[in-house]
């Protein structure tokens, strides 16, 4: 019998995958955001680095500030407020 895994982004093979036609972009690397202005956490699967926890994917949050290149971002996970860390090709501006 063969052990399950138990890392950070198992149970995740259709929530991280990207879709059969869907191509590389420079575009989201790029984007800048204002402090307090709401994003969405929708994780890029090709970029391993700076990727939210599955939890909080298509959770809306409040950018706070910034920690090098990443965002802090504050989302409600029940009913504390929780900070996430999370890099600009993870993240989706909302209107």
């Amino acid at each position: 019998m063969v052990d399950k895994s138990h890392g950070p982004r198992h149970k995740t093979r259709r929530k991280l995958k990207k879709g059969l036609r869907e191509k590389f972009k420079v575009t989201p690397y790029l984007q800048k955001f204002e402090i307090g202005q709401k994003v969405a956490i929708d994780p890029d699967p090709s970029s391993h680095r700076g990727m939210p926890f599955r939890r909080f994917v298509g959770r809306i949050g409040i950018v706070k500030g910034m920690r090098g290149k990443a965002y802090l971002v504050e989302v409600k996970d029940g009913g504390k407020v929780k900070t996430i860390i999370s890099m600009p090709e993870h993240l989706k501006p909302v209107e």
